[in-house]
């Protein structure tokens, strides 16, 4: 669906955006992640056709952003929420979908029945009257996110859709887009919020101006920074140390009687650390796995490429 091949922003002197390359499958929830100034917005805005690209290309369904006639079309078949969602707060919830369902050229029919089911399945129909200024921030995203689906497009791009939210709006919005995922939609989210990218992207891009990792969240888990196992003992020697030595090289963390090893594969790893450490003598109290999460990740990453 979407296909990025060495795009690059350069605005003066300054790279924005630097050879990505990637790809987003039919139906697929894909994460872009970095630090401020990254070039995550910058990107955003190019594959949605709202700046120009440098040089490289990205084609969505097939039609290039480089293409002038090519980009009218992607218009067409993408929604886009932008981190200020820009709503017509004067304007009732009904009005404001109707308003942008009029812009993509619906007849009044199509206008009202993707508004009333848009609305019923975004809980906002029995407020669809009200003006979106009386609404909380939750409520106005539900709405921009709906107002984005009113010409029912096949990719959404979103920048930070659950910024500055409470968390249990914060959980509505995920849901929804969890929801959209099932119905087909492909969709495309800048966030800084790492549990959420752990939570609901099936494929994740770290960025630092250029992409310095790519994969599912497990993949880079793996990828990126091993499983710890920690094996708590009633006593740590040299022996039991020693044992260790024999069948890992990673290195040993003590801390009391405590000892943390990482290891790539837990399922065959673990039984050889537990058999060397009893075949030395130790007296095993416990074993508890450690799994990486999304900030270790994401910060080993970042870290990395300064």
């Amino acid at each position: 669906m979407i296909y990025v091949e060495g795009l690059t922003k350069v605005f003066g002197d300054f790279t924005a955006v630097g050879d990505l390359t990637f790809q987003v499958t039919d139906g697929e929830i894909f994460g872009l992640l970095g630090p401020n100034g990254a070039g995550k917005t910058s990107t955003l805005r190019m594959l949605s056709c709202l700046i120009s690209k440098t040089s490289g290309d990205a084609r969505i369904d097939d039609l290039s952003i480089g293409n002038k006639e090519d980009s009218k079309k992607i218009r067409r078949i993408i929604g886009l929420v932008a981190e200020n969602v820009g709503l017509y707060e004067e304007l009732s919830a009904y009005k404001n979908l109707d308003f942008y369902g009029k812009l993509y050229g619906l007849t009044e029919t199509q206008r009202k029945e993707n508004v009333r089911r848009l609305l019923e399945e975004f809980d906002l129909w029995e407020v669809r009257d009200r003006p979106v200024a009386t609404f909380s921030k939750g409520m106005k995203q539900k709405v921009a996110i709906a107002r984005a689906l009113a010409h029912d497009p096949k990719v959404l791009f979103l920048d930070e859709p659950t910024a500055n939210l409470d968390p249990e709006a914060a959980k509505i919005v995920r849901d929804l887009i969890l929801n959209l995922r099932k119905e087909g939609k492909t969709i495309f989210l800048n966030t800084h919020n790492l549990d959420e990218a752990q939570r609901i992207c099936d494929k994740v891009g770290i960025l630092k101006t250029k992409l310095i990792a790519l994969g599912s969240p497990e993949q880079l888990k793996v990828s990126l920074r091993a499983d710890k196992t920690v094996i708590a003992l009633d006593e740590v020697n040299d022996k039991v140390l020693g044992a260790i030595r024999t069948v890992s090289s990673s290195e040993i963390e003590i801390d009391g009687k405590k000892l943390t090893v990482d290891v790539r594969n837990p399922q065959t790893e673990n039984p050889i650390l537990i058999k060397a450490i009893t075949s030395a003598g130790g007296n095993i109290v416990a074993v508890t796995q450690l799994s990486p999460t999304m900030e270790e990740v994401y910060l080993k990453a970042v870290r990395e490429k300064k």
